[in-house]
């Protein structure tokens, strides 16, 4: 299965909804409110799926991108899919493992933009988010978007980060935090 992404690219999926893409007018919408900021930036996808949010930012100009994905089959879908998409002037890396472990250990300047798409109810939200902050992985400035459905989670400022606001695309939420 595929999608499309930026610049109509064709990016693949793993079948089923084990991954759940991030819807396209969700994408388009959150570039739309990050334009002028993608290109140059270092961007972080946190539960990337199939990556197709990484792969938008190398496509618009995204200097470095990294993602963290569980699945190793997904990891070799998004390793496929920022293969295809990245200039040579870009650089990624996709990082195996569950999320939060991997946060803890991360070594990396901060990232100017983060894109965190957990499974709805694996409650990881507020976890995820002050791991951010707490190891210091947010730029001056730093803009997180979180996917999410009320139901699962109600977004909320946290120590270090002040929720900016929320937007509502269908099924789909999502909650934009700044640096605090």
């Amino acid at each position: 299965m595929s999608i499309r992404i930026y610049g109509n690219r064709a990016i693949k999926t793993l079948p089923g909804q084990a991954t759940r893409p991030t819807p396209a007018k969700v994408r388009e919408a959150l570039f739309n409110i990050w334009q002028g900021r993608v290109s140059g930036c270092r961007w972080l996808d946190l539960c990337a799926g199939s990556g197709a949010m990484g792969a938008e930012a190398l496509c618009r100009g995204a200097s470095v991108v990294v993602g963290i994905e569980q699945s190793e089959a997904a990891c070799r879908i998004v390793q496929t899919n920022w293969q295809t998409v990245a200039k040579p002037e870009q650089s990624f890396q996709v990082i195996r493992g569950e999320v939060t472990k991997k946060l803890q250990t991360l070594t990396l300047d901060p990232f100017d933009l983060v894109y965190l798409d957990p499974p709805y109810a694996a409650k990881l939200y507020d976890k995820v988010l002050a791991l951010l902050v707490e190891k210091s992985l947010l730029a001056p400035g730093a803009i997180v978007a979180t996917e999410y459905t009320p139901e699962h989670w109600q977004p909320k400022s946290l120590i270090g980060l002040e929720l900016s606001r929320t937007k509502r695309y269908g099924l789909t939420h999502l909650a934009l935090f700044k640096v605090a």
